[in-house]
């Protein structure tokens, strides 16, 4: 498996509008097992962004989808900064099917 850890900071104001966009349309990525965004309790800006993919290649693939490239286009003018916190290797948990099997 593949993770992801991700800040993203809204222009002020916007952050609600830019989670919705971030959640519009996840359910059809192959090979995304969860998505997660998270508010920042202590900045009104921030957004976490918390992936697992059966592969680094299925996430790459998923930036090529229409719904992602639409999404991105809508998103843009929404956000300050980005930042990638973390990359990952999940290993399993609560919701995550193990798929090594």
């Amino acid at each position: 498996m593949y993770g992801l850890v991700g800040r993203m900071t809204a222009v002020a104001g916007q952050r609600d509008a830019l989670v919705a966009i971030l959640l519009d349309g996840t359910d059809g990525m192959p090979g995304c097992h969860s998505y997660v965004v998270a508010l920042d309790p202590g900045d009104p800006d921030t957004i976490w962004i918390t992936e697992v993919w059966d592969g680094p290649e299925s996430h790459r693939a998923s930036l090529a989808l229409p719904s992602v490239q639409a999404a991105i286009a809508r998103a843009r003018p929404l956000i300050r900064g980005m930042e990638q916190v973390a990359e990952t290797t999940p290993v399993g948990g609560h919701g995550l099917v193990d798929v090594s099997a």
